[in-house]
Formats: C-alpha cells, structure tokens, sequence
C-alpha cells in the first residue's frame, strides 16, 4: 500500500529540476508573448472566427504548453501553470480596468470600418478583415446592406457594430406604441 501511495506521489508531484518560480516566470513571459501576437495581429483574430481560425488557437496552445511547463508532465506542474496563467490574468484584467491607458495598450481602440455607406478600405486591409464578416454582422443588426449603414466599428473584443441610417432602422417598441395610440385617438375622433 505505502509503495502504491508514494508511486502516485510520485506522478502528481513529478520530480523536476525547476523550481518553482522558474514556472511561474515561463508562464507569465509566454502570457504576456501571446496577448502581444494577438494584440499585433488584429482584431479580425477575435472578430469572427472561421475554421482557419478556431485551427490556429487551438494549436497555439499545443505550440506553447511545453514553453510553459517544459519537459514538466506531473500534474503539480500543470496546476501550477493553469494556476499561474489565471492568477495573472484576473491581475491585468482588473488593473486594464482601472487604468484606461493600460487597457488601450492591451485591448486597442475601436475602428471605424464603414462610413456613410462605404467600406473604408484601408482601415479592413489593415485588419485583415473581409467584407462578408461585415455584411453578415450588418444583417444580423437588421440591416441589408452596406449602403444602409451610417457608421459601423470593429471594437478591440471583435465586436462589430452597425449603426443605420436613421430611415432604415427597424421600428422600435416605442415607436408602435406610439403609432398604436395615433390611430386609437383617430379611431376615437371618428367615432365622436
């Protein structure tokens, strides 16, 4: 039974030759590494994935799990990784949330990708961002297409969003209710 116990031991703990702050900092430099890529390569990275996309993350995690832990396959080691790589984003999540420089350095701004009705080219090629991500976004905020849009944004989280023109948006609850007691003080004049 002891011999059973210390094998198991043994496997959860994993004999290495790091230390534990040597972890620890392999986390936080591969942390910080990947929130610059994505924070170089756009937002489109965030915005809409495809397949080639959802391909990528998930082997961006693959290609870096041994930057992290290293030979390290005990499951202390894992934890502590996981563990590390939580603790220090819960700490630049709030501190962005605080500090609006720190978070536009993180998160970006907000671009502007269509204007009056067009597309701004140069902004989309800049973000590697296709038209039909736009116009399918477009649609789902109750627009046809990009000549009904007055302004849409690209926000650092990969929100796209659409503002329409004034005469093509959709009627509002308000504005039914609106029109519903009109024709009830019509209805009314009528009958009087």
């Amino acid at each position: 039974m002891v011999v059973i116990a210390l094998t198991w031991w043994d496997r959860v703990t994993g004999y290495t030759d790091w230390s534990w702050g040597e972890k620890i900092l392999r986390t936080a430099v591969v942390y910080f590494a990947i929130v610059i890529l994505l924070r170089l390569f756009g937002k489109r990275e965030l915005a809409q994935l495809n397949s080639f996309d959802l391909v990528v993350l998930l082997l961006l995690s693959n290609v870096v799990q041994n930057a992290i832990i290293g030979p390290e396959t005990s499951l202390l080691g894992g934890l502590l990784g996981a563990a590390t790589l939580l603790a220090l984003n819960m700490l630049v999540v709030r501190i962005a949330r605080r500090e609006p420089k720190v978070d536009k350095l993180f998160e970006g701004a907000q671009s502007e990708i269509v204007t009056d009705g067009e597309f701004d080219e140069k902004e989309m090629a800049r973000l590697v961002l296709r038209k039909g991500d736009v116009e399918t976004a477009i649609r789902r905020q109750g627009g046809n297409k990009v000549e009904e849009v007055e302004h849409a944004w690209i926000y650092p989280g990969g929100a796209i969003v659409v503002q329409l023109r004034p005469n093509e948006e959709n009627a509002t609850r308000g504005d039914i209710e609106r029109l519903d007691q009109k024709l009830d003080q019509l209805i009314a004049a009528q009958g009087s």
